[in-house]
């Protein structure tokens, strides 16, 4: 009777409800019930390792750990169909935590040999397991970043806790588009709003008009104020979701340089909300940075503004913003940063001979910049005829040598390896682009591999993105059914291998300056970038960031598609940790680098560095195991 309530609760219990009903039944021969009062401490912080694992058929459990200074710092809660004990034994040497009923409580324990043989033979069960463990982690490294903040106050971290439809005005005031200016103008001021909704004659949204419409278009320019408002309206409306995140609305506003967006909420108008609501709640938005530098003609007037970015970088990192929505936000400002100096050169050079794209790769064309590094470009431009050829050449070359020193006086300094568009190489026309990975794909050489890696990661900034896009059509068509190329690719991500010992600790530089450190950009977030590289490329899906290819592989086809939530996850903590580790650099005036002191990490970050590790192997074993009988691995 004994076993078979067993199986009955492991059937309805995740992951064992993945198992055959056979094995479930092996299991629970195996099994043993076991009574714990309320307060009992089973597992104690630095304790003996746990021998079995506990599921829980009834009760709850409180997980916690306790610092140097005696703080009791929370970690879970778990209750019935949650199960603990698993770190403990994986690890085998000491309980990491403290682990206390709550209130009496009833656990199954499995032994820990049949636990590990599970994880040895059983794919999916493993999978469970870790993933489960990693959300986890996870939520608790932001949840404890978070609770850190508060110390600081400000409202930065309010962008990306609250969601529109909690801040938009619910009321949007409307008029017809076809009454007058005038009219228009009164509305705007009677009800003390700064923008007016207009619509149609079946009453559907058609456009907007703002102060700044009847500063620009109508004052500046003396019109008719007896005129129909729909003529100075600005119709093309930008619409946010009412469950978009603040920060999602303010990265819009400033990819499409407007104040305004109308919220929908289930297809329905919801409310509009302002520049101004987000400034705020706010405090201090990176729109500020965004409008400064629309307003600067000169590369001088972008200088004391680009000093700004790091600093609003800093505030997003302080104030515990996820490592993903910082790089986007960073990313629009540095792109508007770029295209601004870009555009302030030709207009003192003059317009080019033919249209060019300028294109940006490595981290900044994955949309992945941190503190910002050095200059990673190219000019991309169209093919020339005859003796335009020479002029492109020689204008391109004097552009590509402006933007280099402007780049560097906005605090971005030149490559080391010259992999700029200051380099001959790397300002070339479409067909000398295309050559390019031509050869790179089919000579397949470790050079040619490296090249490909540096470049494959382009994206448009600025110019003709068009020719970006035929690119990349092209580059497309060249690597599909390229069985020996992708097997060098794969090659080149596997030789990266995560810096963790064979005891499950932290591999560092064992002498040098760099002594008892590990580089987490080259040695942690290079491996993840490479398996999401190689996998997009696999299942023909292309976009630039890493954390989007590890979206779109989800449930495709591909080596490390299955790993692919995992690694998103993965991906995310380490840039976490990478932005906090320069943050405190740059807050002890230190230059920021990517070496961290495992000993320097609490035992969260410690202990989630450990977990995502494991996880980039197990990636990296199904791709070997993938790519195994080709030669060229």
């Amino acid at each position: 009777m004994l076993i078979k309530d067993t199986v009955s609760f492991l059937r309805g219990t995740p992951p064992f409800s993945l198992l055959a009903e056979g094995h479930l039944a092996s299991l629970a021969a195996g099994m043993s019930l076991e009574f714990y009062p309320q307060g009992h401490t089973i597992h104690r912080q630095n304790g003996p390792a746990a021998q079995k694992l506990a599921i829980i058929k009834s009760g709850a459990v409180r997980v916690f750990v306790r610092t140097n200074e005696g703080e009791e710092v929370l970690v879970d809660y778990r209750t019935r169909g949650d199960f603990f004990g698993l770190l403990s034994f994986a690890c085998g040497d000491v309980s990491r935590d403290t682990i206390v009923a709550e209130e009496d409580t009833s656990c199954y324990l499995l032994g820990r040999e049949a636990v590990l043989g599970l994880l040895r033979t059983n794919a999916v069960f493993a999978d469970y397991c870790f993933r489960t463990r990693l959300r986890r982690l996870l939520d608790q490294v932001y949840r404890e970043i978070h609770d850190r903040t508060l110390l600081y106050g400000g409202g930065d971290k309010l962008l990306f806790t609250n969601v529109l439809g909690n801040l938009a005005a619910k009321q949007v005031i409307a008029a017809s588009e076809d009454c007058s200016i005038r009219e228009a103008a009164k509305i705007m001021a009677d009800k003390g709003i700064s923008s007016l909704l207009l619509v149609d004659a079946l009453g559907r949204p058609s456009g907007m008009v703002t102060d700044r419409d009847l500063r620009n278009r109508v004052v500046a320019k003396g019109r008719d104020l007896d005129g129909r408002v729909g003529d100075i309206m600005s119709a093309t409306l930008i619409k946010a979701e009412a469950r978009d995140y603040c920060f999602e609305a303010l990265q819009k506003m400033m990819r499409y340089n407007i104040h305004h967006l109308l919220v929908v909420d289930k297809g329905e108008l919801g409310g509009i909300i302002t520049n101004h609501d987000l400034m705020l709640l706010q405090g201090t938005s990176p729109l500020s940075v965004a409008r400064e530098i629309e307003s600067q003609d000169t590369i001088d007037g972008l200088v004391p503004v680009s000093r700004k970015i790091d600093r609003t970088l800093a505030l997003l990192v302080r104030e515990g913003a996820k490592a993903g929505h910082i790089t986007r936000i960073i990313s629009e400002i540095n792109d508007r940063l770029l295209k601004k100096a870009l555009a302030v050169t030709e207009e003192r050079l003059g317009p080019p001979p033919v249209s060019y794209c300028w294109i940006v790769y490595g981290s900044e064309g994955r949309k992945e910049q941190t503190f910002r590094t050095d200059q990673d470009n190219a000019i991309l431009y169209d093919d020339p005829a005859g003796a335009v050829a020479d002029a492109a050449e020689s204008y391109f070359a004097e552009f590509a040598g402006r933007m280099r020193e402007a780049l560097e006086r906005l605090g971005v300094p030149a490559c080391a390896a010259d992999c700029m568009a200051s380099n001959p190489k790397w300002r070339r026309p479409l067909g000398a682009w295309k050559r390019y990975f031509a050869d790179w794909v089919q000579s397949s050489s470790p050079e040619a591999i490296l090249q490909f890696l540096i470049f494959f990661d382009f994206r448009p900034v600025a110019g003709n993105v068009l020719l970006a896009e035929r690119l990349r059509s092209y580059l497309a068509q060249q690597v599909r059914d390229r069985s020996v190329f992708f097997a060098c690719l794969a090659g080149a991500a596997l030789r990266n291998e995560p810096p963790l010992g064979i005891w499950g600790g932290i591999v560092t530089e064992r002498k040098g300056p760099r002594k008892g450190t590990f580089n987490i950009k080259v040695n942690a977030l290079a491996p993840v970038i490479d398996i999401a590289r190689l996998s997009a490329l696999e299942a023909q899906v292309y976009p630039s960031s890493t954390l989007a290819r590890l979206e779109e592989l989800k449930g495709k086809r591909g080596a490390a598609s299955p790993f692919a939530g995992e690694l998103a996850e993965v991906f995310e903590f380490l840039m976490s940790l990478r932005l906090r580790h320069q943050f405190q650099q740059i807050e002890q005036c230190r230059r920021p680098d990517n070496f961290l002191d495992p000993d320097g990490l609490s035992r969260l970050d410690s202990r989630m560095l450990t977990e995502s590790f494991k996880i980039i192997r197990s990636a990296q074993a199904a791709i070997g195991k993938r790519y195994e009988s080709t030669a060229a691995v």
